[in-house]
């Protein structure tokens, strides 16, 4: 019997993760990520999770509780895969969430900007304050010490390199190496908030931009293309189970929904919840 790659192996335990909280079906059988008031949204919602496994039978959680435990579980996900994948992205790495971006070198000077907006009432009108982001998950990299960036040769002394956010003597901040939002399901203009939230890291950096990715349960494409059709403000949106919906819209003979599905993987804007570990140590 061939054992399955440890990437596969992960995927299937996020999916079990999943199914033992958030992903639930009501009494009357409709998974607890579907649009009760979209016969299609429901068809493919049921087709996934007869793919996934077996739901538990309970209400729905509020969509706050519901957002929350699904940014744990895909937290949880890619902390599991960078320590499995170290050796493909040296240095130290750490994932967390509710942290602001104002804690990482390339923003550490946005706190600096809103204490001036906070003692200045015109100046906080014209910054607002859509600059002061918390993702729902950072990936971040710890500065390094001169022991480890010299333990090969001796790369760096006190006449060079003074100025780098790698170099820990430096007295750099962490570096922002990735920013995700989740989004359990795409049923309101919220949702679009990760757009704005992916153009304020584009625009506030002060050196390289982080990964910006979203990640989503959503069973509609119609709904997933909002947010991931259009370059830019987002890197590339991940579904968690981007097979099981493809093959939904197969088995159910959904070919135009299934070309704009097509259509979003070849442009390269929609990937699988296993492609992002790999996407995140580039």
């Amino acid at each position: 019997m061939i054992k399955n790659a440890w990437l596969s192996e992960a995927r299937t335990e996020f999916h079990a993760t999943i199914l033992a909280g958030i992903l639930t079906k009501n009494d009357k059988g409709v998974p607890s990520n579907a649009d009760t008031g979209s016969r299609i949204s429901v068809a493919l919602a049921c087709a996934i999770l007869d793919q996934l496994g077996v739901a538990r039978t309970a209400a729905k959680l509020p969509g706050q509780t519901a957002g929350a435990d699904f940014e744990d579980v895909a937290a949880n996900f890619v902390r599991l895969c960078f320590d499995h994948l170290s050796h493909l992205r040296p240095g130290k790495f750490f994932v967390s969430k509710g942290v602001g971006i104002a804690q990482f070198e390339q923003y550490a000077h946005l706190d600096e900007l809103e204490a001036i907006a906070k003692s200045n009432r015109e100046i906080a009108t014209a910054l607002g304050s859509d600059y002061l982001i918390k993702p729902d998950i950072v990936v971040g990299r710890h500065p390094d010490s001169d022991d480890v960036i010299n333990a090969s040769e001796m790369l760096v002394d006190n006449k060079s390199a003074q100025l780098t956010s790698l170099r820990q003597s430096n007295g750099a901040q962490s570096i922002l190496h990735a920013s995700i939002s989740c989004k359990w399901t795409l049923r309101s203009d919220r949702a679009q908030n990760a757009r704005s939230e992916g153009l304020n890291l584009v625009r506030n950096r002060k050196g390289r931009l982080p990964h910006i990715a979203v990640i989503t349960g959503e069973p509609m494409p119609s709904r997933i293309a909002s947010l991931a059709m259009g370059t830019g403000d987002i890197d590339c949106v991940y579904h968690f189970a981007l097979y099981e919906l493809r093959q939904a819209l197969v088995d159910q003979d959904r070919e135009d929904t299934l070309d704009l599905l097509d259509t979003m993987i070849a442009g390269k804007r929609l990937k699988d919840i296993s492609d992002l570990p790999l996407d995140l140590v580039t």
